[in-house]
């Protein structure tokens, strides 16, 4: 072995030392977080899924007393879900947590992308419009609640406005579009928020280019400023979709607890839950994790939102080893 070989060999062994001391120190970093997230996630995860194989029954002893306890009963929990009046509800809150869902989300993403084109602009007084559009967001759900429940009551000042009565607080078709507007007022800021950090990053020689080349704002707008910020974009539409799949404490506080208008499946699990039937909650809860994981999924193949950065952590490492190649050759 040539002293050469030898240095090489000392270097490849060295850099695997280095390296393994490197994983060691990042495992023993991150074990806190690995440890707080399998108590605040993992835990209540198996624990619902756990429950939801159980159901609460009374029944009698040999001595002729009464008893009460959990007693396993399988998938009966689940294929309860789908039969009878458990069944129609069950669809019933299925259906509106999709449908308040998808309409808020899309109203939230144009009146978002519409605030942060505002926000980006350079006026005098935008420090004062960045501030007032935030508000929303930083006010609690509940007090927003509260809030939307005294503008819709039967003369507030919705009304006064339309100059007709409308019910909107009450069980009936005006009171998911209550609960649209309370949303899309409050969680609107976030998207925008994201958005125009997204904006922020998109160097203005692209848009003097554009200029030059008789673009006008649409053609900017749709050929510039989307596709670059489309990453931002996606991330924020796949958090408000997944926070708004769980929605609860806006139409529980706005409309009120078994409103078959405005009943979402999480409003659904607190109610069986409410009522002692911890099993048939944890299928519900079980049910509502695996809608919202399917849908974060589908949307993450479809339209590529690159959550994790992974995308731009690999097109920076492809550079590197295409400039080691160029070396060895």
């Amino acid at each position: 072995m040539t002293a050469s070989s030898a240095q090489l060999t000392r270097a490849i062994r060295t850099g695997r030392r280095r390296r393994g001391g490197e994983g060691r120190l990042a495992a023993a970093l991150l074990s806190p977080t690995g440890l707080v997230l399998s108590l605040v996630i993992l835990y209540p995860l198996v624990s619902a899924l756990y429950g939801s194989l159980f159901r609460r029954e009374t029944g009698l002893d040999e001595n002729g007393f009464v008893t009460e306890g959990e007693a396993f009963v399988g998938l009966d929990n689940y294929t309860s879900v789908f039969t009878g009046e458990a069944g129609e509800r069950f669809l019933n809150a299925l259906f509106n947590t999709t449908f308040l869902t998808a309409t808020s989300v899309v109203l939230e993403t144009v009146l978002g992308i519409v605030m942060a084109l505002a926000m980006n602009r350079a006026f005098r007084g935008r420090a004062f419009l960045r501030a007032s559009i935030l508000v929303p967001w930083a006010v609690p759900t509940a007090v927003s609640g509260l809030l939307w429940r005294w503008i819709f009551q039967s003369d507030g000042i919705a009304n006064d406005l339309l100059g007709q009565q409308v019910l909107w607080t009450a069980d009936g078709p005006a009171a998911p579009f209550a609960v649209i507007i309370a949303e899309v007022w409050k969680t609107a800021p976030f998207i925008g928020l994201l958005v125009l950090a997204g904006l922020q990053v998109i160097p203005g020689e692209v848009y003097e280019a554009a200029q030059l080349d008789g673009a006008g704002r649409w053609r900017q707008f749709w050929s510039i400023t989307l596709p670059l910020v489309k990453p931002a974009l996606l991330v924020a539409v796949l958090f408000r979709i997944l926070d708004a799949l769980r929605m609860f404490d806006l139409p529980f506080v706005l409309i009120g607890p078994r409103k078959e208008s405005v009943e979402t499946l999480s409003m659904l699990a607190w109610d069986e839950a409410n009522s002692l039937r911890y099993g048939a909650a944890s299928a519900y809860a079980v049910l509502l994790f695996l809608y919202v994981a399917a849908v974060a999924i589908v949307f993450v193949k479809i339209l590529g939102a690159d959550v994790a950065g992974t995308k731009g952590a690999a097109g920076r490492r492809r550079p590197r080893r295409a400039r080691k190649v160029e070396a060895d050759q």
